[in-house]
C-alpha cells in the first residue's frame, strides 16, 4: 500500500534523525496497515528505547512491534553481579529516586525493579537511570505506587493540567477515575500528545494506574490540513 511506503520511509528518516540511535543502518523497518514492526540490532537499551520512542513520533503509525535484540559493542560485558552493583550506585545517586525502597533484580542481562514509591515521576526516573547502564538488555518495571489521594480531586487537576498543556488538543480527551486508577479516552492526533497525556495523569497524585484508551486521528487531521 501507498500509504504504508509513505509511513516507512517516514519511520527511517525519523531513525537516521534521532540522535539517541547510534546505528540505524542495523534497523530493519516494516510496514503493514500502519502497524510497524523494528528487527535487527542495536548496542544498548537505551538505544533500543530511543527507537521506540523515535517511531511513536511519526504520524501514520498506528501500532509498533519491537522485536530488536540488544548487542552491547565491543568485547567489554560487565556480569550481572556488576550491572546490579552499577544500578545501586546510580540510584543512590538519584536524589529523586528513594533507592532504599527499590530492589533490583538482574538476570542475563535483564533487570527487574520491585518495591513502592510515592510518586510516578520517580518511578520512572529510577526506570531511565537502568536503562542507560552498560550491559542491560532490558528492564521490567515493577515499582508500585501508593495511593494517597480523593479520585474527584485527582480527576480536576488532571483535566487542568490537559488543558495547560500547549501540545494538546484537550477538548478532545476524556478523563474518569476509579479509586486510584484513571481511565483517559478520546481522541488526538499523533502518539506523542497521547503519550502528554498519559504523562498528565500520571503526575496527579496518588494515581497508581493509568488506562489510556485514546486513540489517534491523524488521518481526519490530515485531511483538514491545506
Amino acid at each position: 500500500m501507498e500509504g504504508d511506503l509513505v509511513v516507512q520511509r517516514s519511520v527511517q528518516d525519523q531513525l537516521n534523525w534521532e540522535p539517541g540511535v547510534f546505528n540505524s543502518s542495523k534497523i530493519g523497518v516494516a510496514v503493514k496497515d500502519g502497524v510497524v514492526t523494528l528487527t535487527g540490532t542495536v548496542n544498548s537499551h537505551f538505544e533500543k528505547w530511543a527507537a521506540e520512542r523515535a517511531v511513536q513520533r511519526v504520524v501514520g503509525v498506528k501500532a509498533l512491534a519491537v522485536d530488536l535484540e540488544v548487542q552491547p559493542f565491543g568485547s567489554f560485558k560487565p556480569t550481572d553481579t556488576e550491572i546490579a552493583q552499577a544500578i545501586e550506585h546510580a540510584l543512590y545517586w538519584d536524589v529523586s529516586v528513594p533507592s532504599d525502597r527499590v530492589k533490583v533484580v538482574v538476570d542475563n542481562g535483564w533487570v527487574t525493579l520491585e518495591g513502592n514509591v510515592d510518586w510516578q515521576y520517580q518511578r520512572v526516573n529510577a526506570e531511565d537511570d537502568v536503562r542507560k547502564l552498560t550491559g542491560v538488555r532490558g528492564v521490567s518495571n515493577r515499582i508500585v505506587l501508593k495511593p494517597s489521594a480523593d479520585p474527584t480531586e485527582v480527576k480536576s487537576l488532571i483535566e487542568a493540567a490537559l488543558k495547560r498543556n500547549a501540545l494538546l488538543d484537550a477538548q478532545d480527551i476524556k478523563v474518569r477515575t476509579d479509586g486510584s486508577k484513571v481511565i483517559l479516552t478520546g481522541t488526538v492526533r499523533s502518539w506523542i500528545e497521547r503519550g502528554e497525556a498519559a504523562d498528565a495523569a500520571w503526575a496527579a497524585p496518588g494515581v497508581t494506574n493509568v488506562d489510556n484508551l485514546i486513540t489517534l486521528s491523524y488521518g481526519e487531521a490530515a485531511k483538514a490540513a491545506p
